[in-house]
């Protein structure tokens, strides 16, 4: 299952002390909560709101709601949160960790597939239904692409283009040992 997390931030001047908080404490605290398999931060290409989204896969719906991730993860910015503005969660149905978008790759999240992307450049879509939370959207599909095509998608409505913020957490459990 995903928990997405979006929003913006409103103040210039506390922003880049609300980024260093999210990415180097809040992302490796929620990691550390059972049940949270990996979780990544993003941010949008565009100006458009919201600026930033949050991909976490977690193991259930039941998780967000825990005493444990209350303590560790959820609800513990009351330093940032008058700041902290279009503010939209939600659960998708997803059966695996999310796949790690890197540096040279980009997330584009659209409300229905991109044929487009799918038949002319051959990148295949994930088809994601809400299950849970604000139910909006009802559906996503993402792709993930080479930085180098997010060019050529740039400045359309229809989709959200998203680089990475740092990569991927994995929870202990995920993280697999080096083959040798």
């Amino acid at each position: 299952m995903l928990y997405i997390v979006e929003c913006s931030y409103a103040d210039p001047e506390s922003e880049a002390s609300w980024n260093t908080f999210y990415s180097q404490h809040k992302l490796p605290a929620l990691v550390s909560v059972g049940g949270f398999r990996a979780s990544q931060r993003f941010r949008a290409l565009s100006s458009r709101s919201p600026l930033y989204l949050a991909i976490h896969t977690i193991t259930d719906a039941a998780l967000i709601a825990s005493e444990e991730y209350r303590l560790k993860g959820g609800g513990n910015f009351s330093r940032w949160q008058a700041h902290i503005c279009d503010w939209r969660r939600n659960l998708y149905r997803y059966d695996d960790v999310f796949p790690q978008v890197s540096q040279d790759e980009v997330l584009l999240l659209s409300p229905a597939p991109l044929d487009f992307i799918d038949a002319e450049l051959g990148y295949p879509p994930t088809i994601l239904h809400a299950a849970g939370l604000d139910n909006n959207p009802p559906q996503r599909v993402a792709y993930i692409l080479p930085r180098r095509e997010a060019r050529l998608l740039a400045g359309q409505e229809k989709y959200r283009i998203y680089e990475t913020m740092g990569a991927q957490l994995l929870s202990s459990l995920d993280i697999q040992p080096d083959a040798r």
